[in-house]
């Protein structure tokens, strides 16, 4: 049967409501707040500082570390276990190696740029959220960055290509797919792209033009969040 009508009522190409703050947590170097549909990120930047212990330094340039977590009551299914599970520590990778390609730490050498995410609130595409958080909290506290990074899902299900799927569609009963997919907005480099699922190349082509379109719709409320910030201040 195919897919012709969304669960949520959305067009195939509209995302979530988004919305997004930046410098929500005062402590920090940098700080965001990126919701999309029922997901919720916050992310703190600190550094860059003097990495320890000292046989992970590269005299030749600062690294980034990349922190992600869920709490405990924020998933639509079960309670997550606290603590740094098996997918906690990929989902930390995939956003290091999404982030990595657009910061220039070269200035920093020897020097963390630690990055934490922490999700209270989730209904899919939290990868997503947590690299569009990191790139907001990232420009928040000042790092070299050559671009910046926005990120969604794009996903098939029952034939059909859809924006930013949400819970009801990863969960449905058939044919689906979801490749989250991270791009800088100048030049459309993939950073991310991943794959859950099967899809013909057809339909991957089709997934990652509209992935440009989709990008771009989170990329403006990125920098309208970095604008109100710097205007408030």
């Amino acid at each position: 049967m195919a897919y012709t009508k969304r669960s949520d009522g959305r067009d195939l190409e509209e995302l979530r409501p988004m919305e997004a703050k930046a410098g929500v947590i005062p402590n920090a170097d940098g700080s965001a707040y990126f919701k999309i549909g029922n997901t919720i990120a916050y992310c703190a930047v600190y550094g860059p500082r003097e990495l320890f212990p000292r046989f992970l330094q590269n005299p030749k340039t600062g690294i980034i570390r990349c922190h992600y977590s869920m709490m405990p009551f924020s998933g639509s299914g079960e309670r997550i276990r606290p603590g740094q599970n098996r997918r906690a520590q990929e989902i930390s990778k995939v956003m290091n190696f999404a982030l990595n390609p657009v910061i220039d730490l070269t200035d920093f050498p020897n020097a963390v740029v630690d990055i934490f995410v922490d999700l209270p609130q989730t209904d899919a595409g939290t990868r997503c959220a947590a690299i569009s958080a990191a790139a907001i909290a990232l420009a928040d506290a000042g790092i070299p960055m050559k671009d910046l990074v926005s990120s969604v899902a794009i996903g098939q299900v029952e034939g059909t290509v859809v924006a930013d799927l949400n819970y009801q569609e990863e969960a449905y009963p058939g044919v689906v797919s979801d490749i989250p997919v991270a791009m800088t907005h100048n030049t459309k480099e993939i950073t991310l792209l991943q794959m859950d699922g099967e899809i013909s190349k057809q339909h991957l082509l089709k997934a990652l033009e509209m992935a440009k379109r989709a990008t771009e719709k989170v990329y403006q409320v990125q920098i309208k969040a970095l604008k109100e910030k710097f205007v408030r201040e």
